[in-house]
This record gives structure tokens, C-alpha cells and sequence, in this order.
């Protein structure tokens, strides 16, 4: 898989995808993450790729001739609408959640349009396929969010986390189970002895039952999506 990161801060990402999950799935070659500066589609001698807005009003407007032209860089033409996706981070956006990263890990490209200053000429719209916001928070820019979701995509990539049925995680579809490990006791608190007993078909039904406990608790609006 190919994710391509459209931004005027390619160096922020140095770092979060140089270890753990990430860079071994890059070294394996199961992913490719693309950096694309934006600036380098900008236009003049300044590479230009912000203006003011029409009507007036504060901050730059970033420029959707030069959007375009990078998000066109960006696409694969060998590929369908089907096995790639044009994504713009938005405010304007339905929100990012599990069950749409397991569906970008399905994909051959995803690109990620990363935005900045004071937004996004409206007409970019018709270039894109779908706008994506991580929460109801202002942030800087898209860097940020184009870094939690390449993370959150790249682990559902297959073969970049050890495939076992047996694995559970949160949001699948529920919250997780608590987890214990050594030692047996700390200052009076006690492992549960269900998972001391070793009758593993009944851990995973108190796992299961402790799943729902906590999501009916905490995330009650995961219950209704049933």
C-alpha cells in the first residue's frame, strides 16, 4: 500500500515513522509513505501556493490551481476509483474512526491532503473524493492528523501486525479488556483469578463479557452501532 502525504511541512514528519510498527512495515515493503511538497507546485519564482480571499477576511486561502496540480502528481493512473482515495483533512469532515481506516488499509494509494493557514479554496472540493476530520479540536494544520491516520491505517495493512484471531483491540468492535501482567498482587491489588486459572474458553468469555462492561460504561454509543 501507498500513502501519499500532500504538505508544506514534509520535515514534521521526520521521526513518528522512523521506528516501531511503521518502519518495520516500511522496510518489509508492505507500505509506502510519499512525502509531497506542496510548494513545489507553486507558482513563480516563489513557488507561490497561497492568496488572499475573496470578499476579504483575515489568513491566506491556499490556491486550488495549485492543490489540483499536486493532487494529480499524486494519484497512481494505473489504478481505479476503487483502489485509491483522494482524502482532504477538515474540519468540514465526517469523522475518522476504525472502521474507515480498515477500509483505506484496503486500498493501493490513499492520499492525505494536509491543510494550512487559513484553509482550503472551496472549489479543491471537486478534485477530492472525501473530506476526514480526527476531532471536534483545531490543530495547526493537517500534519498532525495525516500523521494519526497513517499510523492507524498502516498497522491494518495485512501482514504488518502479526495476524491472530485471537487478537483483540479496541473499537473491535468494542473497547478492550482490562490486561494484567506481574505481579500477582501490588499494595493489595490482586490480578482477577479467572485469569489465573488457565480454563482459557472461560478467560475469553470473561474477556468478552468485560468488552461490553466497559463499552456500555465509557462508549455506550459503540453498543448502538450493532
Amino acid at each position: 500500500m501507498k500513502i501519499s502525504i500532500i504538505t508544506l511541512f514534509p520535515e514534521m514528519f521526520k521521526g513518528p515513522f522512523d521506528s516501531s510498527i511503521i518502519k518495520r512495515a516500511i522496510d518489509k515493503k508492505l507500505i509506502l509513505i510519499e512525502f509531497i511538497n506542496l510548494r513545489d507546485f507553486g507558482l513563480g519564482k516563489h513557488q507561490t501556493v497561497d492568496d488572499t480571499p475573496y470578499g476579504g477576511g483575515m489568513g491566506m486561502i491556499l490556491k486550488v490551481d495549485v492543490l489540483e496540480k499536486a493532487i494529480e502528481n499524486a494519484k497512481d493512473k494505473n489504478l481505479d476509483k476503487k483502489q485509491q482515495k483522494v482524502v482532504l483533512l477538515s474540519a468540514h469532515g465526517k469523522k475518522f474512526g476504525q472502521k474507515i481506516a480498515r477500509n483505506y488499509s484496503k486500498l493501493k494509494n490513499l492520499i492525505l491532503i494536509c491543510g494550512h493557514y487559513e484553509g482550503f479554496d472551496e472549489r479543491v472540493k471537486e478534485f477530492i473524493d472525501e473530506e476526514i476530520s480526527v476531532g471536534d479540536f483545531v490543530l495547526t494544520g493537517g500534519e498532525i492528523p495525516a500523521m494519526l491516520i497513517t499510523d492507524s491505517v498502516s498497522r491494518l495493512v495485512q501482514g504488518v501486525i502479526k495476524d491472530d484471531s485471537s487478537t483483540f483491540e479496541s473499537f473491535s468492535p468494542y473497547l478492550e479488556y482490562p490486561q494484567y501482567t506481574k505481579p500477582q498482587e501490588h499494595k493489595g491489588l490482586k490480578v482477577p483469578e479467572i485469569l489465573l486459572s488457565g480454563n482459557h474458553p472461560e478467560i475469553e468469555k470473561w474477556r468478552k463479557a468485560q468488552s461490553l462492561k466497559i463499552t456500555a460504561k465509557l462508549r455506550p454509543d459503540l453498543l448502538k452501532k450493532d
